[in-house]
């Protein structure tokens, strides 16, 4: 995620504690969990999820010396209901700049639906109220944005994020003040810094402000629907973690004096205070299934488009940062220590012909994030596995059943470990050069029920960088496997197959509909995904709305995404799917039910792969609902549902 903003590093000493005694500690403490555990299941039963307390008021990142660290059990917090996001950073905000950015870019011709889908209904009002916008100024907008649109191949996210970038760096309307050009400003702000004045040319003219109120209010809708299933991750993050963020930060100023002093005079200096602040901005206007992640200064933002899941990857992510950073601000002086040892393994990797970044702290805060995620997300899914088992066991009927499910929960739990090493490896590869590391170090403590603040410093005092700058070939053969389980996951998408019917007028057409769909099928055998993607689409001038070619694309897209091994763009590509499987059911007659069957089955799959069970759930049931027709996935679905954790 593009990133801007620096924290500076404070030069102020942070006190060492004693790594043994802690470290023993921890271990004498997980032995009194354990027993604490089984005690609590033979009884009354366990909480399902241990809460974070409400941050104190005036909580200060300080980086002054600290005393020495005594670990107390984190409180439980109020359960979703009463869960309030700003006691930790958290709010919506709906952004004026955004809005009236993202509505002059649809005027100079950007366009987020993808080919063959409609538009939504909030941008088909924005482009009826731009109807009559004089066109000398939509004519110089729509220059400027071909002139500087990025090459293929780029997607409708990518030409926007520049744009949101700018957004963002907007003095408030009416005057929309652009920042001064500096090197300072990052290099893809600057791309597009002279499209400002367009900007505040088209708030004059174009009847925004009178609009802004409605546009708003549709805004904070999609705010509201966000919220809840916001409040649920960012609760789990910190439940896991056993944390809650540092909500301040301290900056250290030079007092100016009130007279004039003596020209060697001793200077004085105080701290000014910043609330940091984790805001969630919708986008209705933005590219589905891209999520614009900024951090300005103590203020980071996300951006989220119409229909985004909460619970995805990239949100998790960025609030990860807003947790990881001010750790790596207020321990710079044990990460400073062991910058010969960071250095070393950047050196190797940049030997091995990565791109790595030279800043070291930079480096342990992306790893530490990256790490957090990867031990979030298996612990996450290791619980609907345990949960799955449980219930099967429940109903076995004999030794020989229970062992089965003990060995196919095994495997599974194999495969999870396996795809938690292929994840940390593409973090790796991407600079989380010590993701490994803090992953092995998560798993120490993530049951000990003590904050992960506390131990920071001596994790970073313990690394290995002998064997940090070999962790591929380390894990060689163990992301080998998982990425071959990838794959697999996704295979039984090229078994589908799908008979609509249709009335005897329609019957050629028909037909040599279904000969080139056979044929873009050969070429989804070969893998020449965007070669079948672009003959889908000239297909769909001949067959508009056609619901066969929209699930023909969703296949395509899943295809693609199970031969991506980078994460993001195997996301892109699974809500890609899901879009045009959503696509093809609207579009389908209720004689296709064979079609929507399998579109819904299709999206459960998805959902159950992304780990979002209430929806896969959903589409599986709607899949059950239309019952055993010919040709549809009855089966399937019923299979699918099984296999969801239990809510």
């Amino acid at each position: 995620m593009p990133v801007l903003g620096i924290f500076n590093i404070p030069r102020e000493a942070v006190r060492k504690p004693n790594s043994l005694a802690i470290n023993q500690y921890i271990e004498l403490m997980k032995k009194i969990i354990s027993l604490t555990i089984l005690l609590t299941i033979a009884g009354a039963g366990a909480h399902s999820h241990a809460q974070p307390a409400a941050p104190a008021k005036g909580a200060i990142a300080s980086p002054s010396p600290t005393p020495p660290r005594q670990q107390q059990p984190t409180p439980r917090a109020p359960e979703a209901s009463g869960f309030d996001l700003s006691e930790y950073g958290v709010s919506f905000q709906t952004e004026p700049r955004l809005i009236i950015m993202m509505a002059a870019l649809v005027a100079a011709g950007f366009d987020p639906v993808p080919n063959g889908a409609e538009p939504s209904a909030f941008l088909a009002q924005v482009r009826g109220d731009l109807a009559g916008l004089d066109p000398d100024l939509r004519n110089r907008l729509h220059t400027f944005y071909e002139r500087n649109k990025l090459p293929a191949p780029a997607t409708a996210a990518d030409q926007a994020a520049r744009y949101v970038s700018l957004a963002f760096a907007l003095g408030p309307p009416p005057l929309l003040e652009a920042p001064q050009r500096s090197e300072e400003l990052p290099t893809s702000l600057l791309e597009v810094l002279d499209f400002a004045p367009l900007v505040k040319e088209f708030y004059r003219r174009a009847n925004i402000e009178e609009n802004l109120h409605a546009y708003t209010r549709e805004y904070q809708g999609e705010s509201d629907r966000l919220r809840a299933p916001t409040a649920e991750m960012i609760r789990d993050v910190l439940s896991y973690l056993h944390t809650r963020p540092i909500a301040y930060s301290l900056e250290r100023v030079q007092v100016k004096p009130l007279t004039t002093q003596k020209k060697n005079a001793a200077k004085s200096y105080t701290t000014r205070e910043h609330a940091r602040r984790f805001y969630i901005v919708t986008d209705l206007l933005g590219a589905p299934g891209a999520i614009n992640f900024r951090v300005i200064g103590d203020e980071y933002y996300a951006v989220l488009p119409q229909g985004t899941d909460p619970g995805s990857s990239e949100l998790r992510r960025g609030y990860l940062q807003y947790i990881v950073d001010p750790l790596a601000l207020k321990f710079s002086r044990e990460i400073a220590a062991r910058r010969d040892q960071i250095k070393m393994i950047i050196t190797t990797r940049e030997k091995a012909g990565a791109v790595v970044s030279p800043d070291i702290f930079l480096a342990v805060s992306r790893s530490l994030v990256a790490a957090a995620d990867a031990r979030y997300e298996q612990a996450r899914r290791l619980a609907g596995l345990n949960q799955e088992a449980r219930v099967k066991l429940a109903s076995a009927k004999d030794d020989a059943s229970r062992q089965a499910i003990s060995r196919e929960l095994q495997a599974n739990v194999k495969a999870l470990e396996d795809e938690t090493i292929a994840r940390l490896a593409d973090d790796y590869e991407h600079g989380a050069i010590l993701a490994f590391f803090f992953a092995d170090q998560l798993k120490g403590i993530e049951n000990s029920g003590f904050d992960v603040a506390g131990f920071f410093a001596d994790m970073i005092d313990s690394f290995d960088p002998l064997r940090e700058a070999n962790r591929l070939s380390e894990n060689a053969g163990t992301r080998e496997r998982a990425l071959a389980a990838r794959k697999a996951r996704l295979s039984a998408r090229r078994a589908e197959t799908v008979t609509p019917i249709y009335t005897e007028a329609e019957a050629a057409k028909a037909n040599a509909l279904v000969k080139k769909l056979g044929e873009i099928e050969q070429t989804l055998q070969s893998k020449n995904y965007d070669n079948a993607e672009g003959r889908l689409k000239d297909l769909m001038r001949d067959y508009p709305r056609e619901p066969r070619i929209f699930f023909a694309l969703a296949k395509t897209a899943s295809l693609a995404a199970a031969d991506a091994i980078d994460e993001d763009v195997q996301a892109e590509r699974l809500n890609r799917a899901l879009g045009n499987y959503r696509l093809a059911i609207e579009a389908s007659s209720p004689e296709d039910r064979a079609l929507i069957s399998r579109a819904h089955e299709a999206m459960g799959r998805i959902y159950a792969f992304l780990g979002n069970a209430s929806e896969a759930e959903k589409e599986f049931d709607q899949a059950i609902r239309i019952g055993d027709v010919p040709g549809g996935a009855f089966r399937d679905a019923l299979e699918g549902k099984k296999k969801v954790p239990s809510q």
